[in-house]
């Protein structure tokens, strides 16, 4: 036998055991990155789609304009709600508003928890209060999630809203704002925005606007991380 057949048959064997090892730990390293958010858009910034100008009485003309949901000054509310198919537990919402004209809430976000409702309050009492409306039948300016953010007008702000099975959390521009969570509480809404549901967005006596919403379920793994962070949040 020469040198070279004995190399050629030495290599077979081992590159035979290396192409099996790639074939049988290639799938087993696809499983483990984790699953990308596969997200559902709300709005394709064309036209309002299964949003819906909502009936108030006293309501500005609702329009799209510039890739983006315009809800003009009514008296008091003006605002859309969302007339397809949404998760109604373990998901986030994401959406931008921003304020065009006014000094109240302009892009209040009302959405489901499980079986009930609730509002995430952006700039109401004036223009600076945030909060959930209502926990345990008390509103946004007086439960422990009231807090305070200054809204320049005409800029965009980014709000996230996750609903897990133990918690709600609110992010503004990438800031945890609110973390409440959900065993031992009731959430509802004040009957003013009870139109909004099951997701509605509103504005009080303020041109708003919304563009960018889009929705995701949750996945196993941050629904369980949800369960384990504490109930402070970074602001505490």
């Amino acid at each position: 036998m020469s040198p070279t057949s004995f190399v050629r048959r030495s290599l077979v064997p081992a590159v035979c055991i290396a192409i099996s090892a790639v074939i049988l730990f290639a799938p087993l390293a696809s499983a483990e990155e984790p699953a990308k958010p596969k997200w559902t858009s709300l709005f394709d910034g064309k036209k309002l789609g299964d949003w819906k100008s909502i009936d108030f009485g006293g309501e500005g003309e609702v329009s799209v304009k510039d890739g983006m949901i315009v809800m003009p000054t009514g008296n008091d509310l003006t605002g859309i709600v969302y007339k397809g198919k949404i998760p109604r537990d373990n998901y986030e919402l994401s959406l931008e508003g921003q304020r065009l004209n006014g000094s109240d809430f302009f892009a209040t976000t009302t959405f489901p928890v499980g079986k009930e409702y609730c509002s995430f309050v952006t700039g109401g009492w004036g223009g600076t209060l945030i909060g959930l409306s209502c926990i345990d039948f008390y509103d946004a300016s007086d439960n422990l999630t009231t807090r305070f953010v200054t809204f320049k007008d005409k800029t965009w702000y980014k709000f996230r809203i996750l609903v897990s099975s133990s918690r709600i959390e609110v992010f503004v521009d990438g800031k945890l704002m609110i973390n409440q969570p959900r065993e031992g509480h009731k959430f509802d809404l004040r009957f003013e925005v009870e139109p909004c549901r099951p997701l509605g967005v509103s504005t009080w006596q303020t041109t708003g606007a919304v563009r960018n919403m889009k929705v995701r379920e949750l996945t196993k793994e941050e629904i369980a991380a949800a369960a384990k962070r504490t109930e402070k949040a970074p602001y505490d």
